[in-house]
């Protein structure tokens, strides 16, 4: 019965995308038209194309109504687009509902880790199989709008590397809110970072990036290494307020004593190498 209510939602979510495949040249003419009349030719020019990934953990709940919105978005803006699930272990339950979704949405592909490989280990496959000049990525969650995807290419001009989004408000549970402003606070210090939000996953980021430099961490603690490693080198980061919103559907993976324990042990071995011994990669 769950099987089939899923399959049913999404489904209709395929009807209404279909819309927009249609005739796909004619809209996305259309739709770079508007956009170069309405954020001038500069802006629309300087963020076409853009691969798109989302890491997946057992977001059954969330992943169909996420592609579905991320394609009418990226349709809307006129975008050269792909988009892709980075599976990293999820259960049959979740699998099931990716293989419909690839099915379903010709534009989708799914990679899959046979074993869950980590936050970090999800992020760097996914940063490997872009193939256009931009990646946007963002968690599975759905604790992100991903319509808002509009205000990162808004931002991303010819010189701009990274668009990082900072949340206005944080809604998650107290515990999460303390435990993260400490962190926050804590990795700002430690790393000598200059952004807002350290943990923020909504991020528009040149491809090209990659090229001057190397992820190496399988856990949560990549988002720390990422930023600290863009930031010394010389990336061009603008910040930009984004939304987030309570988790609809499963739970955190961090948030419990023995997680916080490890991300402390990786972050103390991490601040080893990138500052104390003052490593690249």
């Amino acid at each position: 019965m769950m099987t089939e209510t899923i399959v049913g939602r999404l489904l209709h979510s395929a009807k209404v995308l279909s819309v927009f495949f249609v005739s796909r040249c004619g809209v996305l003419l259309y739709s770079r038209i508007a956009v170069k009349a309405h954020y001038g030719d500069e802006t629309a020019m300087a963020c076409s194309s853009v691969s798109i990934f989302f890491p997946c953990y057992q977001d059954w709940g969330t992943m169909g109504s996420m592609v579905l919105l991320t394609a009418r978005t990226a349709e809307r803006l006129g975008l050269d687009y792909d988009i892709t699930i980075v599976d990293d272990g999820s259960n049959d339950h979740t699998l099931e509902l990716l293989d419909e979704i690839a099915r379903r949405f010709p534009q989708v592909k799914v990679l899959r880790h046979e074993k869950n490989r980590g936050y970090g280990g999800a992020l760097r496959r996914g940063f490997a199989a872009a193939t256009r000049e931009w990646i946007f990525y963002t968690d599975g969650d759905a604790q992100y709008d991903v319509r808002e995807l509009e205000q990162l290419v808004q931002h991303a001009g010819p010189d701009v590397d990274v668009v990082q989004g900072y949340k206005i408000t944080r809604h998650d549970p107290l515990h999460r809110i303390v435990i993260g402003r400490i962190y926050h606070w804590m990795v700002k210090v430690a790393f000598g970072l200059r952004i807002r939000d350290v943990d923020c996953d909504f991020r528009l980021i040149r491809r090209s990036v990659f090229d001057k430099i190397t992820l190496v961490s399988d856990s949560g603690v990549i988002c720390c290494e990422m930023m600290t490693k863009m930031q010394r080198a010389g990336c061009r980061i603008v910040e930009t307020p984004v939304h987030h919103y309570q988790r609809a559907h499963g739970k955190s993976q961090f948030f419990n004593f023995r997680r916080i324990a490890l991300v402390t042990w990786q972050l103390l071995g991490l601040w080893v190498g990138l500052v104390l011994l003052r490593r690249t990669t």
